[in-house]
């Protein structure tokens, strides 16, 4: 493979005893130094779907705020199989009957590497506008298991692509996943995740901020396999406390600080409804989205066969010209922020609701303002789950062998729950011209939108 892309290459064979191994490469990764692939793994990421995540930003419109923040899923994706590895190889070490084999750890690592080949432009903003917008794991197991993607699967790392999809959407797999892949889908989607644990410290390292600190190394070693209610699953032992605390605080960090930084969040409602008024005008089918990186969709967005709206939008966001905060809606609101809440599951009414909007403010000013120039902004509902057990060696008095993580810390579901609700605004953003408008009429503008008024608003 050519070094085009951001990473340097030094490919290297293995022989022992005169006998040649499966070649690797090492691919330098700004956060682990050295990550090795198989040469089985390193075609993998020179085909032409996988290649497209080197044009997608892993932070979509982060990079608006942080300049440096423009690393990849490309990136992310070659660090989540590293840590797999690390992870899998881990918890082979500690499970007896070697219930993992070589095939189950090649399929866990292939499956890291491919967990975000689904995945939209623009980090999640597509993905929220929900059917006929495909859930990008739903995306993906169409492209593992129909691209030639699934020929090296199958042919050249051995394993079947069915079964690496399956770690990726169990939904759509055609039975239930068998225990050990359930223990290794664990480690690829859930509290204990290796996808957090790469993309924590990465987006904090890009983006230079001290928030996103994550023990990867000591979470990782203290991953074990117990049984827990007749069932064998991933824990942590005692040594995993600590480094569980800090990822969860990390992680809420980042989500208050960065990944809802309200300019980030004004490109992603702005892209948004960009595409929703190219769909609803059937300038472009849903399937197309997931085949564009974010250069090919803002071209896209931007020819002339688009409508207005979906032109005008794209245009500010190449010259930078963002929607500003007008107004800010927090839980303690109550009703008002339920009910704007509640539009986040119903993107066809929110955008209702938005013209609506526009329709008053244009009525009380008695000139013109564009459907588009009033927009809402609900970041996606975030509930952490603490599911995770720990295991003690030697346990304390008055704890017992195997104890619930809420058990062992006091946190519970719901304290993280209404500390992430207190912190999630929603937002009333608006064109710069009617920002103080918008400001001033708050109370006219949103208060006759609750309840009823908002279910019937009409186009």
């Amino acid at each position: 493979m050519e070094p085009t892309t951001r990473s340097g290459w030094d490919g290297k064979a293995m022989h022992s005893r005169g006998t040649e191994q499966p070649s690797f490469t090492h691919i330098r990764d700004s956060l682990y130094d050295r990550i090795t692939l198989t040469r089985a793994e390193t075609h993998v990421i020179e085909t032409e779907p996988f290649l497209r995540l080197d044009g997608i930003e892993q932070l979509g419109f982060v990079s608006a705020v942080w300049p440096g923040a423009k690393h990849t899923r490309f990136e992310h994706s070659l660090g989540v199989a590293h840590l797999m590895r690390q992870a899998v190889r881990r918890v082979r070490a500690g499970t007896s009957g070697n219930e993992i084999d070589d095939e189950a750890e090649r399929t866990a690592v292939a499956a890291a590497l491919l967990h975000d080949i689904g995945h939209y432009p623009f980090s999640h903003a597509i993905e929220e506008l929900g059917p006929p917008i495909a859930p990008h794991e739903q995306v993906g197991r169409r492209i593992i298991e129909r691209s030639p993607i699934a020929d090296v699967l199958a042919n050249e790392l051995w394993v079947d692509p069915g079964r690496v999809a399956g770690l990726i959407d169990p939904r759509g797999a055609a039975e239930p996943l068998s225990p050990v892949d359930q223990l290794l889908r664990g480690l690829l989607s859930g509290p204990l995740d290796v996808d957090k644990l790469d993309y924590l410290p990465r987006d904090a390292r890009s983006c230079n901020v001290p928030y996103g600190g994550v023990d990867a190394v000591r979470l990782i070693d203290a991953l074990r396999v117990a049984e827990v209610d007749g069932i064998q699953r991933i824990v942590l032992d005692e040594k995993g406390i600590s480094p569980l605390h800090s990822l969860i605080n990390a992680r809420q960090e980042m989500f208050d600080n960065v990944y809802w930084h309200h300019a980030n969040r004004a490109c992603m409602v702005m892209l948004l409804r960009a595409v929703q008024e190219a769909l609803v005008a059937d300038c472009i089918e849903p399937d197309e989205l997931s085949r564009h990186d974010d250069a090919s969709l803002l071209a896209r967005l931007s020819r002339p066969e688009m409508p207005s709206a979906t032109r005008a939008l794209t245009d500010s966001l190449r010259r930078r010209r963002l929607h500003k905060r007008a107004i800010e809606i927090s839980s303690r609101s109550g009703p008002l922020y339920q009910s704007y809440n509640s539009l986040y599951a119903d993107p066809a009414r929110r955008r209702r609701v938005e013209m609506s909007l526009a329709r008053d403010l244009a009525a009380a000013l008695g000139s013109p303002v564009e459907p588009y120039e009033i927009l809402i902004d609900i970041p996606k509902p975030e509930r952490w789950r603490t599911d995770v057990w720990i295991q003690f060696e030697r346990p304390p008095i008055g704890m017992s062998e195997l104890m619930s993580w809420t058990a062992v810390s006091g946190l519970t579901d719901e304290t993280l729950k209404r500390y992430e609700e207190h912190r999630r605004l929603i937002r009333i953003v608006t064109t710069e011209r009617l920002r103080d408008e918008v400001a001033r009429r708050s109370d006219a503008l949103l208060l006759p939108l609750l309840g009823g008024a908002m279910a019937t608003a009409d186009d």
